[in-house]
């Protein structure tokens, strides 16, 4: 699958509380942990499933994200549900930081980050 992410993902975890409508028309509001984050979106895990194209607010320590479910699936007990955020409603570390919070590139040596140079 390519990577369609502008801006890659900060793995975290950190309980936080969901608001959607189901249908447009049931408030459901449930915990779920924040897998990962960037500016532009994230992924949760929760306990159900919510639907593609459902508008859902994440509320992140005081604030708030809004953003667009853009995809769901089960895995190992779980929904994973991607989310893009809204334009104007990007993640910053200013205004959240989760506290478990790490980025899987330091793993990688910065010499490997980059894509190798060919010679022709």
């Amino acid at each position: 699958m390519k990577e369609r992410r502008i801006k890659s993902r900060l793995l975290c975890a950190e309980l936080i509380q969901v608001i959607w409508k189901d249908q447009g028309v049931v408030q459901r509001r449930r915990i779920a942990n924040l897998d990962d984050i960037s500016q532009h979106g994230a992924c949760i895990q929760l306990e159900q499933s919510v639907a593609e194209g459902t508008p859902i607010t994440l509320q992140c320590g005081s604030g708030e994200l809004w953003g667009v479910v853009r995809h769901c699936g089960y895995r190992d007990g779980n929904y994973f549900v991607g989310i893009e955020f809204e334009k104007g409603s990007e993640w910053s570390r200013k205004d959240f930081q989760p506290k478990h919070l790490f980025d899987p590139r330091r793993l990688v040596p910065q010499s490997l980050r980059r894509a190798p140079k060919y010679i022709h």
